[in-house]
């Protein structure tokens, strides 16, 4: 999305008139639909009239594009500043320009990052930052790639001194890939050079308007580029604390011994890519010859990624790289150099689910490995018994004198890159309040079907790359488990019945073909990513009076989320509901993020479903 465009031209007029602040920040409000605080408009008008100098210059055509806050799309990134026109040939240019307006950073030993003190920490070097924007673009937008538009990815940090720092060899690979420009006369007259190498005459085609416009190719889904992955390729640019998160974990990894015992807790919501990270991990680790291991209590994701690279490595390879969280139970202390926990919020304790007579897997996991990494979303507990917190770890791991470390995940590249959508999901199921009781324009599709006949319609329309499946909380037997002329799920009033997932396919449901048929729930779908996702809102979530209720009761007797319920409900009523209440609110959480493109919801409740369309405004735009 273009937050700001004008010509050269335009953009210099405003600087001059002392307009430009003004200018990005109404065009943002009016795209994005928020404001921004006085320090970025502040930093809006010191680096523009920066910019505006190194455009003042009759090489550059006045007629160039200039675009200002482009917001990449999938994402929650925004790059700087793009400038856009012709070379000597009719090819199309964009210059990619990262600002900054740092004045010093200090070395890092991790590759990518500087060490930032004004951050709190270590951060993405600019060269690093701006080459991998341009590497998102070159991926997901088909404008860019099919029409051979030429991306040029630079820095420009007009405050910074040159030292032995910025410029040092170390990144010399990512200053090939992306310059970058400094403080004083020489260096601006370098980044002016820069720009006229490539942007020659002016934006005569609507270079970022064509982009802006253009169709997202599919995203790669994680478990198709595992295999090549495996095999060396880098099929993933981690961008922002993704780079961050992975070189933290290479590093700890690399530098603990067998008496060092380190945890790396990792925060992350819905999308932000824990699991892209953890499995690079996977696979860089492996490939530095460390004995590491992917787990996850769910059986969903281990399954999923098993089954891709069936016929490619052999059974034995694949179960040495995966595992299930009840694995570890009376192993010898560091068995391990690395385990990579990912839904580490899925973790159990003593007792906590059935066939497993450990003593808590936290503990265990700790216990069995030098370096513990924690990835984890607490909001994403959907069991009575899920005891994975960053609190619980961090107290295990000083019980066991392991050294703590903790970090976290924010870029996000789910549910269309919308922040504001994921704020709206935590506001419309009461889980806290925020910022956003109404959901508005957004590039995510949201929608709400009075029938699950259509609901089931709309998502078999989306499911042409098998990425589009219905799920439902679960308040429905599993009657067909043990009669398959059985359905599950029915609606007599709308002719409609449907199956919940057949056991035939276990924890790969997801990806098998025919399974757009079925409906999944939360212990099939966690930690797996779709394209579009239909969710049936059952009768356990209620709206009255526009408040959300939670009814235990009204979970399937099959369903095990809420073994325990009853019993902790005799000795602390207010306690057991509350528990309840955050665990159903966190599974339709959970089933609303699945989407990167689109959710699609219908509601069991008619008043339930009202609720829901008075806090969509004007999403039709």
């Amino acid at each position: 999305m273009i937050v700001y465009q004008s010509t050269k031209q335009g953009f210099i007029d405003d600087v001059i008139s002392n307009k430009i602040d003004q200018a990005i920040h109404d065009a943002f409000i009016s795209k994005l639909g928020r404001h921004v605080g006085a320090s970025e408009r502040e930093s809006w008008r010191v680096s523009m009239r920066y910019m505006r100098d190194v455009l003042n210059d009759d090489g550059v055509p006045s007629d160039s594009g200039v675009s200002i806050e482009y917001q990449i799309p999938q994402t929650a990134k925004r790059i700087d500043f793009v400038l856009t026109g012709q070379g000597d040939t009719d090819a199309d240019h964009a210059v990619l320009i990262e600002l900054k307006q740092w004045s010093k950073v200090n070395l890092s030993d991790k590759d990518g990052l500087v060490d930032a003190d004004f951050y709190g920490g270590e951060v993405n070097h600019p060269s690093y930052q701006v080459w991998a924007y341009a590497s998102l673009m070159r991926a997901f937008n088909e404008v860019v790639y099919n029409e051979e538009i030429d991306l040029h990815p630079c820095a420009y940090l007009h405050n910074y001194i040159e030292d032995d720092v910025i410029k040092n060899v170390f990144y010399s690979d990512y200053l090939e890939k992306a310059p970058v420009f400094l403080q004083g006369d020489d260096e601006k007259q370098k980044l002016r050079d820069f720009i006229k190498r490539f942007v020659k005459r002016g934006d005569k085609s609507k270079i970022m308007y064509r982009i802006d416009g253009s169709r997202i190719r599919p995203s790669k889904a994680l478990a198709d580029s595992l295999v090549k992955m495996l095999k060396g390729n880098q099929e993933f640019i981690l961008i922002d604390d993704q780079k961050v998160v992975y070189e933290t974990a290479l590093s700890l990894a690399r530098s603990a011994s067998s008496g060092d015992k380190r945890v790396l807790v990792v925060n992350g919501g819905p999308g932000t890519g824990k699991s892209v990270v953890a499995m690079n991990l996977l696979v860089r680790l492996s490939q530095l010859g460390m004995n590491c291991q992917y787990v996850t209590k769910n059986a969903a994701p281990r399954a999923v990624y098993e089954k891709k690279l069936a016929g490619t490595y052999r059974r034995t390879e694949i179960s040495n790289m995966f595992s299930g969280s009840s694995s570890f139970v009376d192993l010898d202390e560091n068995v391990f150099d690395v385990l990579i926990i990912d839904e580490a919020h899925r973790l159990v304790g003593k007792g906590g689910q059935y066939m497993y007579f450990g003593e808590g897997q936290i503990q265990e996991l700790i216990y069995a490995s030098r370096v513990s990494l924690f990835f984890i979303d607490e909001d994403q507990r959907v069991t009575w018994n899920d005891v994975g917190t960053a609190d619980e770890i961090k107290t295990t791991a000083k019980r066991l004198d392991a050294k703590v470390y903790e970090t976290g995940l924010s870029s996000q590249f789910r549910c269309g890159g919308s922040n504001d959508y994921l704020l709206w999901v935590d506001d419309i199921l009461q889980l806290r309040e925020t910022a956003m009781p109404i959901l508005e324009k957004s590039k995510f599709d949201f929608r709400i079907f009075d029938s699950p006949l259509e609901l089931r319609k709309a998502i078999e329309s989306k499911n042409d790359a098998n990425k589009a499946r219905l799920v439902a909380g679960y308040c429905w037997n599993w009657v067909s488990k043990s009669d398959k002329k059985l359905f599950d799920i029915v609606f007599p009033e709308f002719g409609f019945q449907a199956q919940w997932n057949l056991n035939k396919d276990g924890a790969s449901w997801i990806i098998q073909p025919e399974s757009i048929s079925e409906i999944g729930c939360i212990h099939t779908c966690q930690g797996l990513d779709l394209e579009y996702v239909g969710v049936i809102i059952g009768p356990d979530l209620l709206v009255r009076d526009s408040k959300v209720l939670t009814v235990p009761e009204n979970r399937a007797t099959s369903d095990k989320s809420l073994t325990g319920y009853r019993t902790a409900l005799k000795v602390d009523p207010e306690a057991a509901r509350q528990k309840a209440d955050a665990i159903i609110k966190n599974t339709y959480r959970t089933l609303m993020t699945r989407g990167m493109k689109g959710c699609y919801v219908y509601c069991t409740d008619k008043e339930t479903a009202e609720y829901f369309k008075d806090r969509i405004k004007a999403i039709s735009e």
